[in-house]
Formats: structure tokens, sequence, C-alpha cells
């Protein structure tokens, strides 16, 4: 696939890499373009340093790998009111969060992907890789640690299908939890996890061990019986 990635931050180096290593063609740009031909450098596997605007157009995916408080200025710097994302898959891994306490910034109901929604139109947006830190996709998925899942939301399923893809190449197992609609409980876990993190408890051992049920199509599911 060829891939765009908005930012050159932590989450940027580590999924570009991963996903260069998987065969992908990577694209980064960002607000320097000097940081992005550094990281790209430092990168290897052909990663690419473009302007910002280059990084969106005739893409399979892109990343926007920048903080939530800059989402506006970076869509805005690639023209993503005029469309040129239009029927794209746009990753959103933001966390719209205080600092160390995890409160959700956003307004009553609303959600920091559908805010990208709105000022990307026709933008396929998947919420996605926004609850593990960036280290988490520094190694190669076969590097022997126990895979994670992924938690995702998105309204198209091509574009859950593609990001799901992604996700698998750098070690992850996908799961969409539903479509935009529900990205707000998504949000508001990385809230949960961060407040938790911060005050110096693990995350993990607040959520119990609930073994996971069934699909409703799998031959293993169980039928009700009685007496």
């Amino acid at each position: 696939m060829r891939i765009g990635i908005l930012g050159t931050g932590t989450l940027a180096a580590a999924l570009g890499e991963g996903w260069a290593r998987a065969g992908h063609e990577v694209a980064i740009g960002g607000r320097s373009q000097m940081k992005a031909e550094q990281l790209a450098e430092r990168l290897g596997h052909g990663v690419l340093a473009v302007p910002p605007r280059e990084v969106v157009v005739g893409r399979d995916a892109v990343l926007l790998a920048v903080s939530w408080d800059g989402v506006e200025d970076a869509l805005k710097s690639v023209g993503a009111a005029d469309g040129v994302l239009d029927g794209t898959p746009l990753i959103d891994p933001t966390n719209a969060v205080t600092h160390g306490v995890g409160t959700l910034l956003t307004g009553n109901g609303e959600s920091m992907a559908g805010r990208i929604a709105g000022l990307a139109p026709g933008a396929r947006v998947v919420k996605a890789f926004h609850l593990f830190p960036a280290d988490r996709w520094t190694s190669p998925p076969d590097d022997g640690r126990s895979r994670v899942t992924v938690a995702m939301c998105g309204d198209d399923a091509t574009a859950l299908d593609v990001v799901g893809e992604l996700v698998r190449d750098v070690g992850g197992i996908p799961a969409t939890l539903g479509a935009l609609d529900r990205v707000r409980q998504l949000e508001e876990v990385a809230g949960f996890v961060i407040g938790l993190a911060f005050a110096g408890f693990d995350p993990n051992s607040a959520i119990p061990q609930v073994p996971s049920v069934p699909s409703a199509s799998s031959d293993d599911t169980p039928t009700s019986s009685h007496g």
C-alpha cells in the first residue's frame, strides 16, 4: 500500500518504520520539511519525505500523527476542506485529554474522530492506535511479545479492512467496536487508561479478565439447554 503520514513525532516514526518494514511505500510530511527528511533518513526502508500536500494525494491510507490540538492546522495545510482526502482511509490516533489527568477536552457528546470527519469531507475516518504508546510498535511483530488488540471505530467497511491490515502488519489484532457513533467510547477509554497510569496504577489490573464470547456465526457457539 501507499501510506501517507502527517507528522514527524514518535508515533509517526514507530508506525512508519513498521509499515515500511512490512513492504508498504511510506511518505512522511509535516510542518518542518527538515524534520521529515531527517526522520525518513533515520527510518530507511525507502521511506520518503514529501511536502504535506503530497502526503495525502493518491494514498491508500493516511495516518494523522499529530497532537489533537494540531489537527485543524495539519488538515488545513493539506487542503482537506477541498476534499483531497475524499474516499481515503484517514487514521485518527489522537487523544484530546488533559495531560496527566485524562479528562476529555472535547465537548459533551463530541469526539475527535467526528471533528476530523467534519474537517476532512469525504475522508473515511477510522479511530485506531490511540490506546498504546508509540514504543509498542517499534519492534518487529515476530519478536516474541504477545499481540495486543487494537480497538477501532469507523463508518466505512472497506476503510476498516485497510486499517485492520495495517494493524496486523505491526503485530496487532484489529477489533472493530462499531461505527463512529461509538467512537467517543474509545476516546473515553484512553482517558481512563491515562488517568490511572499517571496516578500510579496499572490500568490492566482495573479491567476484569472476561473470556471472549464466540461469534454468533461460529460453529463453536454454545446452544441453550434446559433441564
